[in-house]
């Protein structure tokens, strides 16, 4: 499990695989410097709900992986989260099963 920490102090637990689509997904959008919604559901065994967070160039991100070899990466999933991205839901962190219901949008 990897972690994302947010402006410093808050820290969210991920999946490593997970988090490296995911910071190449936040790090095309900062690198533009836009700002957006990143949200995601907690797992039942987490206490469940979602969380939603404002990413803007200004705030700090940091990512810290487990693993010490990066993951093979889904060119497929990292676009379908730039697309969630540019929607007015923002950038939805979803599974890598669950990519094609954004992909194959209209």
């Amino acid at each position: 499990m990897g972690t994302l920490i947010y402006g410093g102090t808050q820290s969210y637990r991920f999946d490593d695989r997970v988090l490296s689509h995911l910071k190449i997904a936040i790090a095309s959008k900062l690198r533009l410097r836009e700002g957006f919604l990143v949200s995601w559901e907690v797992p039942i065994e987490e206490g469940s709900g979602r969380v939603s967070l404002w990413l803007a160039p200004g705030i700090p991100v940091q990512y810290i992986f487990e693993e010490t070899v990066p993951p093979a990466l889904n060119r497929d999933w990292i676009e379908a989260m730039m697309m969630s991205a540019s929607s007015s839901r923002g950038l939805i962190v979803m599974a890598e099963s669950d990519i094609g219901e954004y992909l194959h949008r209209e």
